[in-house]
């Protein structure tokens, strides 16, 4: 397999995490939990947050006993070469349908709020192309992208959530608990898989500089992650209160439409899709170059690069098929969540116990003392 020129340090790993994940509050995902969690939406990122500690944990450990193995490869050693490679196709039709929804998704946010007299499919084909051309070059260039913009794109974040405090109604958070504590344990456990990209950025593991940069850079990303959205989702609670935000599609478009300095700089919304769209580049570019990574791992493909243009062009065609993309692909991605969540909890567990059963930490453990 034809490996990223270069390697990927703990800044870099912890800049792509950010993005990726973190841009998902800038998308319909509040409006998911909102839905469900009334004025209780708030809380969900951080339980989610906290659930995910227990996965990533096996996931950091069985990565860091299989060195220089990918997750693919870790998935083939334990679970054999048949089973193993149904479950990571399984994995990569996944991440496919998810790209092609979210793409999509992000497309309708672009035709119908910043470029309303622009086609949808021209908008599409120009997001799909310049993702091809960034994953095209490879996770080290991604990784350094994304350390380049993310002190930018988080600024920018800060101060357009700041501004909107003025206009924040903090009564909003009553009742506290929403629809009860059973509820919101049982939706913020279905939808864990909020944090579910840092399981396949175990598909990059061996182009990492050393093993400290995942299990350290995940810890040092969830943290900050768990922090962002739960004040995101705050905000937008503030800003919206439950019952109008189970409407709005879009929270945080919505919320900077309120920003204005003084009475001379008012409807300046504009002024942060620059960096929202900069931030939407790099995530998907990140899905690509994942999602051709591991179609190269199943099919042995070496130059897996260029496998890029060709994916980007079928995820374009399937997700121009919804005809009503608003309501149609709002409603797809909470049964990927839902359907993602168990994987993402129970599988790095699985692995680990195998992984025990087979006796490879003891291997390990006496290659270690030998």
């Amino acid at each position: 397999m034809n490996s990223s020129s270069g390697s990927v340090g703990i800044r870099e790993y912890v800049a792509i995490l950010m993005l990726i994940v973190g841009v998902k509050l800038a998308d319909s995902t509040p409006t998911l939990y909102f839905d469900s969690l009334k004025s209780a939406a708030w809380m969900a990122p951080l339980i989610e947050g906290i659930i995910t500690i227990f996965p990533l944990y096996f996931l950091i450990k069985i990565l860091s006993l299989y060195k220089n193995y990918n997750l693919h490869d870790v998935t083939m050693h334990l679970f054999g070469k048949y089973l193993g490679f149904v479950m990571s196709f399984l994995f990569w039709i996944y991440g496919s349908v998810v790209i092609a929804v979210d793409t999509r998704s992000y497309v309708d946010i672009i035709a119908t709020i910043y470029f309303v007299k622009t086609p949808t499919i021209s908008i599409f084909i120009v997001l799909m192309v310049v993702c091809s051309y960034s994953a095209r070059k490879g996770i080290q260039n991604l990784g350094s992208l994304s350390w380049t913009v993310l002190f930018y794109i988080k600024i920018t974040l800060l101060l357009a959530l700041y501004l909107t405090l003025n206009k924040a109604h903090t009564f909003a958070i009553f009742p506290i608990l929403g629809p009860g504590i059973p509820q919101i344990l049982a939706e913020s456990t279905l939808k864990t898989s909020l944090y579910g990209d840092f399981f396949f950025m175990g598909l990059i593991y061996p182009y990492l500089r050393s093993n400290k940069v995942f299990s350290k850079g995940s810890w040092i990303a969830l943290f900050i992650l768990t922090i962002e959205l739960t004040i995101s989702f705050l905000i937008f609670l503030f800003m919206f209160d439950y019952v109008p935000a189970t409407n709005v599609t879009y929270p945080f478009h919505e919320v900077i439409r309120y920003i204005q300095i003084g009475d001379f700089l008012t409807s300046i919304d504009t002024l942060f899709f620059p960096f929202w769209i900069i931030a939407s580049l790099v995530r998907f570019s990140v899905y690509l170059y994942l999602n051709a990574t591991l179609l190269g791992y199943l099919f042995k493909i070496k130059k897996f690069e260029y496998l890029i243009p060709i994916l980007a062009s079928v995820f374009l065609i399937l997700g121009m098929i919804p005809e009503t993309p608003s309501f149609t692909i709002f409603k797809l991605r909470d049964p990927l969540y839902e359907i993602f969540t168990p994987v993402f909890i129970l599988f790095p567990i699985i692995m680990w116990g195998l992984a025990k059963l087979r006796g490879d930490f003891k291997i390990e453990t006496e290659k270690n003392n030998a």
